[in-house]
């Protein structure tokens, strides 16, 4: 049975290539809260960020992580050295088409009145 380790440390590779991070978190960690640290640490000058954690995934040894998961449960032992830099790619979802179509109906639905 593969030992878990209690600290992990992760860099988080952004689209164009530039990092977040490295930083340490604990294996119990859950993928969610990986997500709001992005989010947090997210640079302000980059275009189109994540507006929520719904907006984000995180790809780790090929695999989209699951919110409710912890970092230790993601861990994969053929890719994950003891004591190394675990890189987890990060990418930013657009909204979708429903969300679109809700916002645009929402501009639809205005109305402008005229008083003569």
């Amino acid at each position: 049975m593969a030992v878990v380790q209690d600290q992990l440390e992760i860099k988080f590779r952004l689209t164009d290539g530039s990092d977040i991070g490295p930083k340490t978190f604990p294996a119990a960690t859950s993928v969610a809260t990986l997500k709001e640290s992005v989010l947090a640490q997210w640079p302000k000058e980059k275009e189109n960020g994540p507006r929520t954690v719904k907006d984000v995934k995180l790809i780790s040894a090929g695999k989209i992580l699951e919110n409710n998961k912890t970092l230790g449960e993601c861990q994969s032992p053929l890719c994950d050295i003891p004591g190394g830099l675990t890189t987890m790619h990060v990418v930013v979802q657009p909204p979708s088409e429903k969300e679109k179509k809700t916002t645009n109906q929402a501009k639809q639905n205005k109305c402008v009145c005229v008083i003569l």
